[in-house]
C-alpha cells in the first residue's frame, strides 16, 4: 500500500503542475558571481516580482505567460534592463562596474503595502507607517482578513491558520505565541504573507497559512540596522532590535536581538445566569512580561553552488499578571446582591525555546535543480506559578497554589529537491518529526497537596510526510497541483488518572491551482487544498489552572484533528480589481467551549471536538491610485455561516450572514524627506462560532513617518484604535447554558519608533526553511 501511495506522488505531473519561473545568474565582468543583487520584474509599469541573488542565482516563481521588463540593481553597479517572454530559458545578466559615486541620493521604488499575487496576498510591513511602529504582534493583527480572536486564536479570512517565519512554522501557539511576537519589534519584518490555499510544499497543517518574512542583511563587510519603540497606552511599553551581518569571502555570520518590556491590561466581564442566582464577575488583569529574542547563523560556501550553515535560534520569556475579580451573586431576578466572592491571582510564567539547525544546500545546472537538507533540535520548555486566594461574604476562604511545568522536545529532519522534467518544473520532498512532551501540573490547597486535582501528562507524536509539487504552462492556462502524503501515530497518556489515547492515521492531502488568461487584463482562477489541523498539545493537558475557586480552564486529551476542505474561485482586472468566491468547510473540528454547571455554580473552557463548520462567501478587493501621492486599498466580503453539531445533551444548526470590511490608504506628503501618513479602518460583522454568537468589531489606526539623519534613519508616529472599540462580546443561550462574556485587551495604544541603518543596504539573506518549525507552532 506504501508503494502506491510514493508511486502517486511520483506519477503526478499526469494530472497537476504549477506557473511560470523565471531562472537566471548575475556576474560581473570578470565572469564572480554577484550576491544580493535586487532583480525586479515589472509589466506595463506594474510591478510584478522581486528577487535578490543567492550565490549569484535568483528565482522568479508564479509567472503568467507574456512579455515584462527585467531589471537588475546593486551598489556599485551600473543599472541592467532587458524586454522578455515567458515561458523563457535560464538567463544570464553580466553587471559593468559603475565608478561614478552619488552623494546624498537613494533611488528606489517603493513597494504597495498590500499586493494581492495568485496564490498569496502580501502584506508590505516595512513600507507600512502603522504596522512598522510596534511588535510583530501588532503588525501580525494588521494584516489582511488576519483576525486576533478573543482567546488568541488567529484566523485568516474567517479559517484557521498555521503561523511560519522565514518559511517554517514557529513552533507556538496562544498566550506563548504573542510573548513571543510582542517581544519582537515588528521593524525586523519585511512582509507579512497571507495564503488562503498553501501548494503541498507546506506542511498540512492548519487550514491557512501565513507567513512572517524577516528583515536581513547580505553583502560584503558589516551591516547593522538598529531601532527602537515606545508604547504608551494606560502604561508604558518598550521593545528595540539590532541585525547584523557580516560577509567576508566564504563566511558569512548574520543574526539579530530583539528585547521587549510589555505593561498592559486585560478586562474580562462575566454574566451567568444559573436559574435560580446571577452571577456578575469583572476580571482587571494587569500583566508585565520581558522577553528576549535571538538569532545567529553562520554559512560557509563550499564551492559556487554549495552552502553548509549552522542556525541557532532563541527566545526567553518572564512575566507575571496579577488579576483584581469581584464576583456579584445575585438573586434569580438580579434585585438584590445575596452575597460577593473577592479573588486576588498572581501568576509567574516563564518560558524558553531554542532551535538548533544544521543545514546544507546545494545548486545545480544553473539554478535550475537544487537540493536542500535540514536537521533539527528544539527543545522548548514553560512554566507557571498561580496563586488563587479567595474571601467570600457567605463562606470559608479559598487558597490554592498551581505550579505547572511543561518540557518538549522535536527532533526533525527534512530534504526538499526541486528539478525539471521536460517542460514541468517539479518540487519534492520528504519530513520526519518525532515529539515529546512532558507536563506536569500540581494542585495545593492551602498547604495541602491534592493528589486528585493535580496530574501528570505525557504526549508523544511521529509524523512521516513525503511530497510532490508540479508545474507547467499550456498557452493560457496555467496549471499547478501537489499531492502530500502524511503518516501520524499519537499517544496521550495521563500518568494521574492512568488514562491512555492512541491513534494512526494515513491521510493525503491534494491540492490543485488553474489559472486562465483570457488576455492581458482578465484572469480566471480556480483553487482546492484539502488539510489537517491538529490540536495545539496545551489543548490535550487536562491539567486545571483556576482564576477564581469556580472557574477554571482545562485540557481534552481525547482531542482529534479536524479536516478542511478549501475551494476558491476567482476573477481578477488588471491585476487592481480581484472577486473571489470561497467555500471552507471543517468537518470534526476542535474548538473552545464553555461549560456552565447550574448545580455546583462552576464555569469553565475547555476543547471538544464538534461537527462542521462551513463558510462560504464573495470577497471583493480593489487598489486605487487616484493621485501620485495617494493611494487605496480596499477590501469587502459577504459570508454565509454554519455551525451544526451534537453538542451536551442537545443539537444546534446555527446558519447567519455575516460581513467585514478593510480599507488602507497611504500619503505621499513630501517625497525628498519621506514624509508620509497612513489611515487604516477595519470592520469585523457579527458572527457565529458553535454555540459563541459574536458581536460586531471595529478599529481606526493613524500613522505618520520621516527621514532623517540624511536618510539613515526614520522616525514614526502612530495611534492604534483611537476610538477605543476593539472589543469582544460573546453571548451563550443553548439549553441551559446562558452567559455573556466581554474580552477587552489595551488596544488604544501610542507608538513613537526610531530606526537607524549602518553600513550598507539591507538585503534578504539566504532563508532557512527548518525541519521541525511545524511542531514548535502547537507548543504553548
Amino acid at each position: 500500500m506504501k508503494t502506491i501511495h510514493i508511486l502517486l506522488l511520483t506519477l503526478l505531473p499526469l494530472f497537476a503542475a504549477a506557473q511560470s519561473n523565471i531562472t537566471g545568474t548575475v556576474t560581473d565582468a570578470e565572469g564572480h558571481l554577484l550576491d544580493g543583487v535586487t532583480i525586479t520584474l515589472s509589466q506595463q509599469n506594474k510591478y510584478i516580482a522581486t528577487a535578490i541573488t543567492d550565490l549569484g542565482h535568483f528565482t522568479l516563481k508564479g509567472l503568467a505567460k507574456g512579455n515584462y521588463t527585467l531589471a537588475a540593481m546593486s551598489m556599485g553597479y551600473q543599472s541592467y534592463t532587458q524586454t522578455l517572454s515567458v515561458p523563457t530559458d535560464s538567463i544570464t545578466i553580466l553587471l559593468q562596474p559603475d565608478h561614478k559615486q552619488l552623494q546624498g541620493i537613494t533611488v528606489s521604488a517603493a513597494k504597495p503595502v498590500i499586493e494581492r499575487k495568485t496564490d498569496r496576498i502580501v502584506f508590505n510591513v516595512e513600507n507600512s507607517i502603522i504596522a512598522n511602529g510596534g511588535t510583530s504582534w501588532d503588525a501580525l493583527s494588521k494584516a489582511p482578513g488576519v483576525t486576533v480572536n478573543a482567546d488568541n486564536s488567529i484566523s485568516a479570512y474567517r479559517k484557521g491558520v498555521e503561523v511560519y517565519m522565514d518559511g517554517k512554522p514557529l513552533h507556538l501557539s496562544g498566550d506563548d505565541l504573542v510573548s513571543y511576537l510582542q517581544g519582537l519589534p515588528s521593524s525586523t519584518i519585511t512582509r507579512i504573507e497571507v495564503l488562503t490555499n498553501p501548494p503541498a510544499s507546506f506542511e498540512a497543517q492548519g487550514g491557512s497559512v501565513i507567513n512572517i518574512v524577516t528583515k536581513k542583511v547580505k553583502k560584503q563587510g558589516l551591516n547593522v540596522a538598529l531601532n527602537a519603540n515606545y508604547i504608551q497606552g494606560i502604561y508604558g511599553s518598550y521593545n528595540g532590535s539590532a541585525t547584523f551581518n557580516y560577509r567576508q569571502g566564504k563566511v558569512n555570520i548574520y543574526g539579530n536581538y530583539g528585547y521587549g518590556h510589555k505593561h498592559t491590561y486585560m478586562d474580562n466581564k462575566t454574566d451567568i445566569n444559573f436559574g435560580d442566582s446571577y452571577w456578575r464577575t469583572n476580571d482587571h488583569n494587569i500583566q508585565t512580561s520581558n522577553t528576549h529574542n535571538y538569532r545567529l547563523g553562520l554559512d560557509y560556501q563550499l564551492t559556487d553552488n554549495q552552502i553548509l550553515g549552522v542556525l541557532v535560534t532563541g527566545n526567553n520569556r518572564a512575566g507575571q499578571s496579577d488579576g483584581d475579580i469581584p464576583t456579584h451573586i445575585y438573586s434569580a431576578d438580579k434585585s438584590t446582591i445575596d452575597s460577593t466572592l473577592q479573588t486576588n491571582s498572581t501568576d509567574k510564567k516563564g518560558g524558553s525555546g531554542y532551535t538548533y539547525n544544521i543545514n546544507y544546500s546545494l545548486k545545480m545546472d544553473s539554478g535550475k535543480r537544487s537540493l536542500n537538507l535540514d536537521l533539527d533540535y528544539a527543545p522548548y520548555e514553560t512554566s507557571s506559578y498561580a496563586h488563587v486566594n479567595s474571601t467570600s461574604s457567605s463562606a470559608s476562604d479559598y487558597h490554592i497554589y498551581t505550579p505547572t511545568t511543561q518540557h518538549i522536545n522535536i527532533l526533525s529532519g527534512k530534504a526538499d529537491y526541486t528539478y525539471t522534467l521536460g517542460k514541468w518544473n517539479v518540487s519534492s520532498g520528504l519530513k520526519y518529526s518525532s515529539i515529546k512532551s512532558d507536563n506536569k501540573f500540581t494542585f495545593i490547597e492551602g498547604d495541602v497537596l491534592m493528589p486528585d486535582k493535580s496530574n501528570h501528562f505525557e504526549y508523544t507524536e511521529n509524523t512521516s510526510a513525503l511530497y510532490t509539487n508540479l508545474s507547467a504552462t499550456f498557452n493560457k492556462l496555467t496549471v499547478q497541483g501537489g499531492l502530500r502524503a502524511e503518516y501520524t501515530n499519537t499517544r496521550g497518556y495521563s500518568i494521574t488518572l492512568d488514562s491512555l489515547n492512541k491513534r494512526s492515521y494515513f491521510k493525503l492531502f491534494p491540492t490543485l491551482f488553474l489559472q486562465y488568461k483570457l488576455n492581458d487584463n482578465n484572469q480566471l482562477q480556480l483553487t482546492y487544498g484539502y488539510r489537517i489541523d491538529r490540536p495545539e498539545y496545551a489543548r490535550m493537558n487536562p491539567a486545571r489552572h483556576y482564576s477564581s475557586p469556580y472557574n477554571y480552564y482545562v485540557g481534552n486529551p481525547a482531542l482529534q484533528p479536524a479536516f478542511v476542505h478549501n475551494l476558491e474561485l476567482g476573477y481578477t482586472y488588471k491585476e487592481n480589481y480581484t472577486i473571489t468566491a470561497n467555500y471552507t468547510s471543517i468537518n470534526n473540528i476542535f474548538t473552545n467551549v464553555t461549560v456552565q454547571d447550574n448545580t455546583t455554580k462552576n464555569y469553565y473552557i475547555t476543547h471538544q471536538n464538534l461537527g462542521l463548520s462551513m463558510n462560504a462567501g464573495i470577497r471583493i478587493a480593489a487598489a486605487f491610485h487616484p493621485t501620485n501621492w495617494w493611494d487605496i486599498n480596499a477590501e469587502a466580503g459577504g459570508y454565509y455561516q454554519q455551525e451544526k453539531s451534537a453538542y451536551l445533551q442537545g443539537h444546534y444548526n446555527l446558519k447567519m450572514f455575516t460581513y467585514d470590511a478593510r480599507l488602507n490608504q497611504t500619503f505621499t506628503i513630501n517625497k525628498k524627506h519621506g514624509i508620509a501618513a497612513e489611515i487604516t479602518a477595519q470592520f469585523i460583522g457579527p458572527g457565529i462560532q458553535n454555540i459563541y454568537h459574536y458581536e460586531s468589531l471595529s478599529e481606526i489606526d493613524l500613522g505618520m513617518k520621516a527621514n532623517v539623519l540624511k536618510g539613515k534613519g526614520t522616525i514614526r508616529l502612530t495611534a492604534n484604535d483611537i476610538f477605543n472599540a476593539f472589543t469582544y462580546r460573546v453571548n451563550i443561550n443553548y439549553l441551559d447554558q446562558q452567559s455573556f462574556f466581554y474580552h477587552k485587551t489595551e488596544s488604544r495604544l501610542a507608538t513613537l519608533s526610531f530606526s537607524y541603518r549602518l553600513g550598507k543596504d539591507i538585503k534578504a539573506a539566504r532563508s532557512r526553511n527548518t525541519a521541525s518549525e511545524e511542531e514548535k507552532q502547537r507548543a504553548q
